[in-house]
């Protein structure tokens, strides 16, 4: 999807213009992937843009920083600021944000240390990952021959750049073979997640999505989805799901900042439920977009005002 440029990144403490943020050829993140970012959505509200769970996103950029080991210069409330920052000066409205720490130059080889580690914000205008009519109908999907990443390989549970070298070479298969999207299973031959996306099936009325012990990214509009399923009585759980429990399913969709709520209609041929976009998917999707566009009582917690 392309990009439209905005004015304004921020890049280390301060904003500089679209076109001048620019890193070296030799930037040690550029050559072996060493770097962790987010995926930050801001909508646009009766009160003005809120970018929806900035702190809860911003937390986890620290964690996957943590976990591979990567100090990162700036605390969550300095990175929060700097999100807001570069969506209010920019004149953004609605907004996908895209924060990301990486090694910069300094050094080269496998070692990064003694590299800095500078920290970037941009932000601009983005649709829907998977498109509006995917929204609607629901998308193709189909099983990737790349295996999930194991945390024996490289850890699933921290949004490192490396580990998306996996979810592009899925991705690829999947639109190369003329389908909207793909699965990956595990090891173990479960249904992991989607190259950027957590997936949920819809079983006699209760949701199912895999745990994370199946390497599926702790995605934060997938706890939303738990939690206003929560607080609607919809019954959900977190179960190891195979691929003929996917088949079977009467509902199946998937959940992302990028992707936001997408239906999916049909995994290999095979229809999902009626194939087309269903009831409980609908009612979550409806309820999902109302709460990040501040239309919904009792999720204000989740929406911080630019």
């Amino acid at each position: 999807m392309a990009i439209n440029p905005t004015r304004f990144i921020w890049m280390d403490g301060k904003l500089v213009p679209w076109e001048e943020a620019k890193v070296h050829l030799l930037t040690h993140t550029l050559h072996y992937g060493y770097g962790v970012f987010e995926g930050i959505r801001c909508y646009r509200t009766p009160e003005g843009p809120a970018i929806f769970r900035l702190r809860d996103h911003m937390l986890r950029l620290q964690r996957s920083a943590e976990i591979v080991g990567m100090k990162l210069p700036y605390s969550v409330e300095e990175l929060m600021e700097a999100a807001r920052m570069t969506v209010r000066e920019n004149g953004l409205e609605e907004c996908y944000i895209r924060p990301i720490a990486y090694c910069g130059y300094g050094v080269m080889g496998l070692n990064p240390t003694g590299a800095p580690v500078r920290v970037a914000v941009a932000a601009w205008e983005w649709g829907t990952y998977l498109g509006e009519e995917g929204l609607r109908n629901g998308v193709r999907v189909k099983l990737s021959p790349y295996r999930r990443i194991h945390p024996s390989i490289l850890p699933p549970h921290a949004k490192l750049v490396a580990n998306y070298a996996n979810s592009i070479l899925a991705k690829l298969d999947a639109v190369n073979s003329g389908y909207d999207e793909a699965l990956m299973l595990n090891l173990a031959g479960n249904v992991s997640e989607g190259p950027g996306e957590n997936l949920f099936i819809v079983e006699g009325g209760t949701l199912v999505t895999p745990p994370i012990s199946e390497c599926a990214l702790p995605g934060i509009t997938r706890d939303s989805i738990l939690e206003i399923a929560r607080r609607e009585g919809i019954p959900a759980k977190e179960e190891p799901i195979p691929p003929e429990r996917l088949y079977r399913a009467e509902e199946a969709f998937f959940t992302g900042t990028a992707a936001e709520v997408t239906p999916i209609r049909e995994v290999e041929g095979h229809p999902i439920g009626e194939g087309r976009r269903g009831k409980i998917t609908a009612r979550l999707q409806g309820i999902y977009f109302r709460v990040v566009r501040g239309q919904e009582r009792g999720y204000e917690h989740w929406l911080d005002r630019v």
